[in-house]
């Protein structure tokens, strides 16, 4: 049986779903971390009323960033370890395996994910390097192994 690996424009796609869901969840918890910093509470009214505008925008903004990240690097770890495939990946019908045909692990799928930080960093090149291999490898899909392929039409 041929081998169908998942294209550049449908891996795009997934991503841009996967993007979405967690974008649903990052606003919902940086709306909760908004909420709780700047809160009227006693505890809170010397904190707010003691710092400088630029000091609250930071002690809001790095810690939802440090958690985003956080939220970033669970979702697609454990999506791409247990299941082979975030949601976007199975709406889409596209499965990450190993080069070898194996299932993967969350040890693999975190590699994977460091991967997408090289990846990114040159103007995205190690993504848009999907639509040039010829087994439709990513960097990130080099460094850890792996390989997409398509599950269904």
């Amino acid at each position: 049986m041929p081998i169908h690996y998942g294209g550049f424009w449908r891996r795009l796609l997934a991503c841009f779903i996967d993007i979405t869901i967690l974008y649903i969840f990052s606003t919902a918890l940086f709306a909760a971390w908004v909420a709780m910093a700047l809160s009227p509470a006693e505890s809170h009214e010397y904190f707010i009323l003691s710092k400088t505008p630029q000091e609250i925008l930071t002690g809001i903004l790095l810690p939802y960033y440090g958690i985003s990240v956080l939220l970033k690097m669970t979702y697609f770890t454990y999506f791409h370890g247990t299941l082979g495939q975030t949601p976007g990946k199975k709406l889409l019908g596209l499965k990450v395996i190993e080069i070898n045909g194996e299932e993967m692990t969350l040890g693999l799928a975190f590699l994977r994910w460091v991967g997408y930080i090289l990846s990114k960093l040159p103007l995205f090149l190690g993504f848009i390097w999907i639509g040039i291999d010829g087994r439709k490898q990513g960097w990130h899909d080099k460094i850890a192994g792996t390989c997409v392929i398509r599950t269904k039409g």
